[in-house]
């Protein structure tokens, strides 16, 4: 109990967090699985996939908070690997599906066999096998960001213009994921999942299941990125994002450092898509808009910067805004966010989180 108390006193927004994830893990599925239908206190699949959505989303902010916040690297391309992962999964739960899909082929995805495709792309091999979609998940973007923070890092490339060329390389994704001939579904993307490891999607045990995969995805995303701050590295990195020249100075190889935070962020960001297409049943090219990776930059900005839960929580907030605005004022929402974003950065630059603790840090003082 003391040692509980002591990591409360050291983190209480982290430990705030935690504890209310654990309170959602017990009593989500809790009220959705075990609670009547017309109970009042019963959850519906709607909710329960609802609340997952958000938590992956919550997942791909802490991504960004660890690269921008941590790490001083403004990220416009993080959904590219948000969608990297989502597309590994959706190409496995497109091989379950086999002879039942529109065409009866056990082979070929509705959409090959629709643009007259004869057989199955060799990038596709693989794919009909749980554990090897799992790991080109982790893979795929992960060595994209390996290739591509490498050439970038080492040369010096920083600041507005490694922004602009993340952008342009999700832009790029974007295009290429459009094309039918690419053998991704072009515009259409993956859609009509019917089940994953051998369990039907639709299931209400099957969503419980990917809401507590996700919780614990987000719980340990967080953890794993607070032990990593808090280290010793993580301690270099953020001298990185203070001093950069004064730390190469020092004999630190930044170039090395801003590469694994970079990749970590990237894996993180396409577990996180992973666990988003199965719940939410669809993924198409539009998830790489480069517009999606400069909104995920402002749930961290509004949320809190270099806080972890912050971002978390703003991914949260935000997304929860936009699902009520967008069924209530449909045209008002994207004045909304704009507004909410520039109330923000003039007025609260460190984040709701940041603003709060600040202001308890006053009143401890007085």
């Amino acid at each position: 109990m003391q040692a509980l108390r002591a990591a409360f006193a050291r983190d209480p927004g982290g430990s705030w967090f935690l504890a209310v994830l654990a309170a959602g893990f017990v009593l989500v599925p809790l009220l959705y699985l075990a609670v009547p239908d017309g109970s009042g206190l019963h959850l519906s699949g709607y909710t329960v996939t609802l609340l997952a959505k958000y938590m992956s989303y919550a997942i791909l902010a802490i991504a960004v908070d660890l690269v921008w916040g941590y790490c001083g690297i403004l990220s416009l391309g993080h959904g590219a690997f948000f969608a990297l992962g989502g597309y590994a999964m959706g190409m496995y739960l497109m091989r379950e599906i086999g002879a039942r899909g529109v065409y009866g082929d056990p082979l070929l995805p509705d959409f090959m066999v629709f643009l007259n495709w004869k057989e199955l792309p060799w990038f596709w091999y693989g794919f009909d096998h749980f554990g090897f979609a799992l790991l080109m998940v982790v893979l795929v973007p992960g060595l994209l960001a390996l290739v591509f923070g490498y050439f970038a890092f080492r040369a010096r490339v920083s600041g507005v213009y490694l922004s602009i060329i993340t952008q342009a390389l999700t832009y790029a994704l974007m295009l290429a994921f459009f094309r039918n001939d690419m053998g991704f579904g072009g515009n259409n993307g993956f859609t009509d999942f019917k089940d994953i490891a051998g369990f039907p999607l639709q299931e209400p045990r099957t969503r419980a299941v990917l809401f507590l995969l996700t919780a614990l995805a987000l719980g340990g995303s967080f953890v794993l990125c607070r032990f990593i701050v808090r280290s010793r590295a993580g301690r270099v990195i953020q001298a990185v994002r203070d001093a950069e020249s004064r730390a190469r100075f020092l004999g630190y190889r930044v170039e090395n450092y801003k590469l694994w935070m970079f990749v970590l962020s990237a894996v993180l960001a396409g577990i996180a898509g992973a666990l988003y297409v199965p719940q939410i049943g669809i993924i198409n090219p539009s998830e790489f808009s480069p517009a999606n990776s400069i909104e995920i930059v402002i749930w961290v900005a509004i949320g809190g910067r270099s806080t972890l839960y912050g971002a978390a929580a703003g991914a949260v907030f935000v997304n929860y805004a936009k699902t009520y605005f967008t069924a209530v004022l449909p045209s008002f929402w994207l004045y909304a966010l704009g507004t909410l974003f520039i109330v923000v950065t003039l007025f609260l630059p460190r984040g709701i989180v940041g603003a709060i603790a600040a202001l308890r840090q006053r009143r401890a003082k007085a």
